[in-house]
């Protein structure tokens, strides 16, 4: 690294230069030491390569306060700097310099050697759609009908695009490489690009008979209606993933996939969170005082629940294992929380009253003066 010059020195600026000044010096040796106009010259090749790497570092301001701060020693991995390797392969790529001036096009046979191929078999894009179930289906799993719009593989050409008999031709303008090289003048000169083929759209391929069903495209858009599992458990908003029923892929690539993004209705008594069940029923204040046996109703029946006598208002209870089965681990199976609510009449007769009345002299003044003494113990008297 002792040997590597400045990058300052190599674009000819100062330490403290604009990135007008970077931008302005850079074109200018670029320009001059372009291997189209300096055919042949191993040293001009050189001397451009330098520049992109300096200009590569110093307009970027992340890297360039890392030279700065470290040097050469910022990009070389074996001193530790901190850029961890960039120009040793580590994200340098002198075409996305190029590109910043000329587009899309760039230099890429310069750095690329032509090497550029047309694409090879391609996946086919995933397809998105919603679906809406029911409480207990979320909870129990189902099986719900999805009805889709999709590219399918045309079954009279098997996705050639070629009228059955024929077969497509390689294009003699790019000669199958689905690429094809442009000269173009520029502020350097002659400068040779390389860019999609125009004739065959970057396929390598031309159809002169195409296939008279699916009109050359090699797939077709087609209705469909399947059957989708909904597992146990599957809550709102979660998805569910079913390989290879997206859209065909192209030339011989898989299909995609087909997500279904699931929405639950909510239920008039049961809300949910994660895997238990919450509940909320109802007590007379004579079943909360005495005790008693109540009906409790759950999602798959009713159940049977003991009262205890003296049980307070909004006690919880919990009912093991009949709550939602865990999506990703069915034998796991949350709890039903129940909130006992207690009732308090709010038209009472004389009679009524009277009775309760009786009760509260029976139960003497401690039950009377309660909520004295408990207002006293919240203040901290004895």
């Amino acid at each position: 690294m002792a040997d590597k010059r400045d990058y300052y020195e190599m674009l000819g600026v100062q330490k403290n230069a604009s990135d007008d000044d970077l931008k302005r010096a850079y074109r200018k040796m670029a320009k001059q030491y372009h291997p189209d106009a300096n055919p042949g010259d191993k040293q001009a090749e050189e001397k451009f390569k330098e520049v992109n790497e300096a200009y590569a570092v110093l307009s970027d301001a992340q890297k360039r306060a890392a030279y700065d701060q470290y040097g050469h020693a910022a990009f070389d991995p074996a001193a530790g700097g901190t850029a961890g390797g960039f120009y040793n392969g580590a994200g340098f790529d002198m075409n996305d310099i190029f590109e910043s001036f000329f587009g899309e096009s760039g230099f890429g046979d310069i750095f690329t050697g032509g090497s550029r191929r047309r694409a090879g078999p391609r996946r086919g894009a995933d397809l998105h759609t919603n679906m809406q179930i029911k409480f207990e289906e979320a909870v129990f799993g189902s099986t719900k009908e999805v009805k889709l719009q999709t590219l399918e593989t045309c079954e009279t050409c098997g996705g050639s695009g070629a009228k059955p008999g024929t077969v497509a031709e390689n294009c003699r303008h790019c000669g199958g490489t689905g690429q094809e090289r442009v000269q173009q003048q520029t502020m350097f000169g002659a400068m040779t690009s390389v860019r999609t083929c125009g004739v065959c759209h970057g396929e390598g391929k031309i159809i002169r008979d195409p296939c008279p069903t699916c009109h050359g495209a090699g797939k077709m858009r087609v209705n469909k209606t399947i059957d989708i599992n909904v597992p146990k458990g599957i809550d709102n908003g979660q998805s569910i993933r079913r390989s290879g029923l997206g859209e065909a892929g192209d030339r011989g690539g898989p299909a995609g996939d087909l997500l279904i993004t699931v929405y639950v209705q909510p239920h008039r008594l049961f809300t949910r969170q994660g895997t238990n069940l919450y509940l909320d029923v109802p007590i007379t204040f004579v079943q909360a005082a005495l005790g008693d046996e109540i009906t409790i109703p759950t999602l798959d029946g009713e159940e049977k629940y003991q009262v205890k006598p003296g049980t307070q208002p909004n006690a919880v209870i919990s009912i093991r294992g009949r709550g939602v089965p865990n999506v990703k681990n069915q034998r796991i199976i949350g709890d039903l929380i129940i909130k006992l609510i207690v009732n308090v009449p709010t038209q009472l007769s004389e009679r009524q009253k009277q009775k309760l009345r009786d009760f509260a002299d029976e139960m003497g003044d401690d039950y009377k003066n309660s909520r004295k003494t408990w207002f006293d113990k919240i203040k901290g008297k004895k």
